[in-house]
């Protein structure tokens, strides 16, 4: 899969290219967040920010579903995130499922 750089901070609103502001992102993920900081919880109707992987740890905000194939938001945030960048939208969840065959998914997070 290829990845690119992400703004976690959109330069559109400030942000800058230095390494605590940058992370690896799929395409189609980094288009969904496009400009955006925050997003709704699904689940609570609130705004919150999204996740920020240089500042939060992923397993405190997500988690696989027994098939390792969608995520679960565990948070808020890891809600809103998984919302606004359709983190579970088909193509993703069909490509997990490959590499789950493949015994290359889920990655290791420790």
């Amino acid at each position: 899969m290829t990845f690119e750089f992400e703004h976690i901070r959109p330069l559109s609103v400030g942000g800058e290219t230095v390494f605590e502001n940058l992370c690896f992102a799929c395409p189609s993920c980094n288009r969904y967040k496009a400009d955006r900081q925050s997003a709704i919880d699904p689940q609570s109707g609130e705004t919150v920010a999204l996740f920020n992987p240089q500042e939060q740890v992923w397993k405190e905000h997500f988690a696989w579903d027994e098939s390792r194939t969608e995520m679960n938001g565990l948070t808020a945030i890891g809600r809103a995130t998984i919302a606004a960048l359709q983190m579970n939208r088909k193509a993703l969840v069909r490509a997990r499922a490959m590499w789950v065959k493949l015994g290359e998914h889920p990655p290791e997070l420790d």
